[in-house]
């Protein structure tokens, strides 16, 4: 029976509390933790968990019975406590992002090898049948060589989100839409093509006046390689400005085109090359056959990646979701931040020599859109998790 602690009770635990409940031969939930102790009293009694509630993490660090962590506190903290309890000899699921900067990924990496002990960051949309089995269909090479991807995160957040105490500034939630809800995006585009060659970005805030983060921002990639034909773009656009919360992707290869959404387009060229009034009927039968016979995932979202952690705990191997993986989704993120604040291609990873490869380095080169102007200990309401694909 594996002993698991919460750390951090807001809206995005809930998430992980009903993952563990879901296996209850697995594993028990014995402790929560929040600088609002209240707050986790109300999670403990919503749940009817009787776990332990501490104000602090580090009392949960000391205690020998827990086993794995999650963590679910703001962006600012995450990898302080999660070095914390991978010192002490504990397992941690952390929270998307996984942390504020590429330094701060190398150290939590670090800590697990250092322990042995499980490091893994919450990537739920892997764990989403559309998305798993477009990266099959992408991973068979029928479509051919990706010349174009499209990247559409788009959320819509009313003035008062930034109002929550730890949103809306640099230095506590680490960015704006771009790290805290493209990151899901932004890790599925890495998850199937890798880390672009380089980045070119333009961040701004067009509509929250209350926060000194971005609340839209546009990238372009440049890939050179893998499942990338040289010189292949990908566009990446991501926002809580769009009402309707549109969000997809979509990959153009030499053959066809497809899409989470599930989409498929194959034109046909004509001896003019424009597209004939008749597509390739049989690849798109064979593109969505393959696609139609991947098997069900078990398990789905966080509950899924918890499942995945818990088997790797159990039989001594390694998760899907590992903290590699999330360095990588912050080596680009940053890596738009930079191009967005320098109005230049960056090229990538981040090397550990430039000032953006540190929190410190970033909070002294970022624009301030604005001046937070609130600081609400608590926001009434429910929480939206983004498309089902």
């Amino acid at each position: 029976m594996v002993s698991t602690a919460i750390i951090g009770t807001g809206n995005i635990s809930s998430q992980h509390i009903l993952g563990y409940l879901e296996f209850p031969q697995r594993c028990t939930i014995t402790r929560l933790a929040d600088i609002f102790p209240e707050k986790a009293e109300q999670k403990n009694s919503e749940f009817s968990l009787d776990a332990a509630i501490s104000a602090s993490h580090k009392e949960i660090a000391d205690d020998p019975g827990i086993d794995l962590v999650s963590i679910c506190t703001p962006p600012f903290c995450h990898a302080e406590i999660a070095i914390d309890f991978l010192n002490a000899g504990k397992h941690v699921i952390v929270e998307k992002p996984m942390a504020a900067s590429p330094e701060e990924c190398d150290a939590m990496i670090a800590a697990a090898k250092k322990s042995g002990k499980i490091l893994s960051v919450i990537a739920q949309n892997r764990f989403r049948d559309p998305i798993a089995n477009l990266k099959k269909v992408l991973d068979s090479g029928l479509i051919g060589k990706i010349v174009h991807a499209q990247v559409d995160s788009f959320w819509w957040r009313g003035h008062s989100y930034y109002d929550l105490w730890w949103r809306g500034t640099w230095e506590k939630e680490g960015g704006g839409c771009t790290l805290n809800h493209a990151v899901h995006h932004i890790d599925m585009l890495l998850w199937m093509l890798g880390l672009p060659k380089n980045v070119n970005a333009v961040i701004s805030n067009a509509a929250h006046d209350n926060a000194e983060v971005e609340d839209i921002s546009v990238a372009v990639l440049q890939y050179e390689g893998g499942l990338c034909a040289k010189g292949a773009l990908a566009q990446v656009t991501s926002s809580v400005i769009h009402h309707g919360e549109e969000q997809q992707l979509i990959f153009q290869g030499e053959h066809a085109r497809i899409s989470a959404p599930w989409k498929i387009t194959a034109h046909l060229p004509q001896p003019n090359g424009f597209p004939g009034p008749e597509q390739n009927e049989a690849l798109i039968r064979q593109l969505h056959d393959l696609y139609e016979s991947q098997p069900e995932l078990k398990y789905s979202l966080h509950t899924g990646q918890i499942d995945n952690v818990l088997t790797a705990i159990e039989t001594g191997s390694q998760p899907l979701i590992g903290g590699e993986d999330g360095k990588r989704t912050i080596e680009l993120i940053t890596g738009i931040y930079k191009a967005g604040t320098e109005q230049r291609a960056v090229e990538l990873p981040i090397k550990s020599s430039d000032p953006f490869y540190t929190v410190s380095g970033l909070l002294e080169q970022v624009p301030r859109f604005y001046k937070k102007t609130a600081s609400a200990k608590e926001l009434k309401g429910a929480i939206t998790l983004g498309s089902n694909y």
